[in-house]
């Protein structure tokens, strides 16, 4: 039975397409050599490395619960300030800090440093007590 050019996809042309651009590859173009195929394990670690490249090239991300936030407080960031953002991520990122407050201006960030994301955000005004909890660092930026 001929299954090549059947609606049937292997496991590893599912595995390319989850972890891959979602594209369903054929196996011509898995194979790395004739008659050898790339395992799961492979195609992991590839992945990995490529993510691990593209996290620390990317620039900083905001939740979805940040930018809730900033839009309810009204709060604009310019390119300076989100450039000095980046740049606080970055070294706190340096010092091993995990969880951190990078002070902007009048601005408060809480970045996840390892997902590189702002977790929330808040101005002056934002936090009457100006007590920030669950942070291991601070950056001003």
């Amino acid at each position: 039975m001929n299954i090549n050019n059947s609606a049937f996809l292997s496991n590893l042309q599912i595995q390319e397409a989850l972890l891959g651009n979602g594209k369903v590859h054929e196996p011509s173009k898995i194979q790395q050599a004739p008659g050898q195929s790339v395992s799961f394990d492979d195609v992991l670690k590839r992945k990995l490395e490529e993510n691990t490249k593209n996290y620390s090239s990317n620039e900083i991300r905001f939740s979805k619960h940040a930018m809730t936030r900033l839009e309810n407080r009204n709060i604009s960031i310019t390119d300076t300030q989100l450039d000095r953002l980046n740049e606080g991520a970055r070294k706190a990122g340096e010092k091993g800090i995990k969880e951190s407050l990078v002070l902007v201006d009048e601005l408060a960030f809480i970045v996840n440093v390892p997902n590189n994301t702002v977790v929330t955000a808040m101005d002056q005004n934002g936090n009457e007590e100006n007590i920030f909890t669950n942070i291991d660092g601070a950056v001003i930026a």
